[in-house]
């Protein structure tokens, strides 16, 4: 997720403002990826859950590369988190970036994002993708957690009452908070450290913006290796579910994918749409022949921050959003506009719930809804980096995180479609920024 620019805004003294880029994301090529799935099913289905090479079990061997590459990505979330967060909030500066334009470009992206998981909250509801012929899929996930055991730890996390979700977001200790994966208070942490820290008097002020920024550049670039390892997980990931449980797992990962694939299609062509009409005043179709180049790139690399560029040029060119509106909103959309995801990241918990044959409640579900809309918000803007927000989610609410090793199967498919929504949402909020703020030439 590139913050881009960060800014150190002047103070009462009059300093000048210094920038920062931050590194362009290396997409990792999805044919690889698609050969691993189709090698690592095939792998599967001809070894079974008992073949043997003397005696050592084959299937041990696709577990074991299976929850290294999840440990990977575990590994990853907290400093990835905590560099996200603070710099995409320190980069809104002290007050300049914060007027009115900026108030309207947050509300957009907060308000669309929650449009987003409620879209994806209805459709999981009514399908209900993790339930095959009334029966939990878990079996067919080849999903090993215990199912009493996940019922008694969903059920002790949705007791907790509304006071105690509130205390929760506010930790008494932040160094407890990150070690015991209370990433909700690690969150709320980071936002209220990186608000403060873009009001603090320089040289302070630069050298922890160049410090966080500096932790934020690693953490990308970690990721970006873990994520070049991803042909060997998800071929270990499919080895093991077609092991254990044959083609069967096929079928409800497929109807999972329907739904977010019909969730991010109500979001792109009908939510988004009716906005630009009827807030924006404008005809919204011709947006989308105006963002075609930054969509068809966006979807083939999952990576909104590397279509960054051409978003700006589209948007600005194509769209006629004038430099003022595209410099600000998209940028900034970058960093914390992810409404794809957070839909995604809510069908994924959904349907990781309805597999344990649980029943969240109106509480649990509420729960899941406010961290797939802060979750969004605080993931990086690269490939699968959405794994990180579930895991989140699933951990808060009592799920096992291991199980988002049977979505890594159809992520990356997945990821592009919902790195094109994003950028879509961010070039519908720069339309509608600009018609708000009076501009007569959008999309004309």
């Amino acid at each position: 997720m590139s913050k881009y620019p960060i800014r150190a805004e002047p103070g009462n003294e009059g300093e000048p403002v210094a920038t920062t880029q931050a590194p362009a994301s290396r997409a990792v090529p999805v044919a690889p990826i698609l050969i691993a799935m189709a090698v690592g099913a095939l792998v599967g289905w001809l070894c079974g859950p008992d073949t043997r090479i003397g005696s050592f079990e084959v299937i041990r061997l696709f577990d074991f590369l299976g929850t290294l590459f999840i440990n990977l990505l575990k590994m990853l979330i907290v400093p990835l988190v905590m560099a996200s967060i603070i710099t995409g909030v320190a980069s809104l500066g002290s007050g300049r970036d914060l007027g009115r334009l900026g108030l309207k470009t947050l509300s957009f992206y907060v308000i669309t994002t929650l449009i987003a998981v409620l879209i994806a909250l209805s459709i999981s509801n009514l399908v209900k993708p993790g339930i095959v012929d009334g029966q939990p899929a878990r079996e067919m996930l080849a999903l090993e957690a215990d199912t009493g055991a996940v019922t008694a730890n969903v059920t002790e996390h949705a007791s907790a009452s509304a006071f105690d979700t509130l205390l929760g977001i506010v930790p008494s200790n932040i160094i407890e908070a990150t070690t015991s994966g209370k990433l909700l208070g690690v969150v709320f942490f980071c936002v209220l450290f990186g608000f403060f820290l873009a009001r603090i008097e320089l040289p302070h002020r630069q050298v922890l913006l160049d410090l966080w920024q500096g932790i934020f550049r690693v953490m990308m670039r970690m990721t970006e290796f873990v994520m070049r390892l991803a042909p060997v997980g998800v071929f270990a990931l499919t080895a093991r579910v077609v092991a254990k449980a044959g083609f069967d797992a096929a079928g409800p990962l497929l109807v999972f994918a329907a739904c977010v694939v019909a969730g991010l299609a109500v979001y792109a062509f009908i939510a988004l749409p009716l906005l630009i009409r009827f807030v924006g005043r404008v005809r919204p179709w011709p947006l989308f022949p105006a963002m075609s180049p930054a969509l068809l790139t966006a979807f083939s690399t999952a990576s909104s921050a590397a279509t960054l560029p051409l978003s700006l040029e589209c948007v600005e060119k194509r769209a006629h959003v004038s430099e003022r509106i595209t410099s600000f909103v998209l940028p900034l959309g970058t960093s914390i506009n992810h409404a794809g995801s957070a839909l995604y990241e809510c069908a994924a918990a959904m349907f990781i719930a309805q597999a344990y044959g649980l029943h969240l409640s109106f509480g649990v579900q509420f729960t899941v809804v406010i961290l797939a809309l802060i979750t969004s918000m605080g993931i990086a803007s690269i490939p699968a980096a959405s794994l990180v927000g579930i895991a989140i989610i699933l951990t808060a609410v009592g799920l096992p995180a291991e199980a988002i090793g049977v979505l890594f199967v159809l992520d990356r498919l997945l990821d592009m479609a919902r790195t094109a929504v994003n950028v879509l949402a961010d070039a519908s909020c720069a339309v509608i920024v600009a018609r708000l703020e009076g501009e007569e030439a959008v999309l004309k």
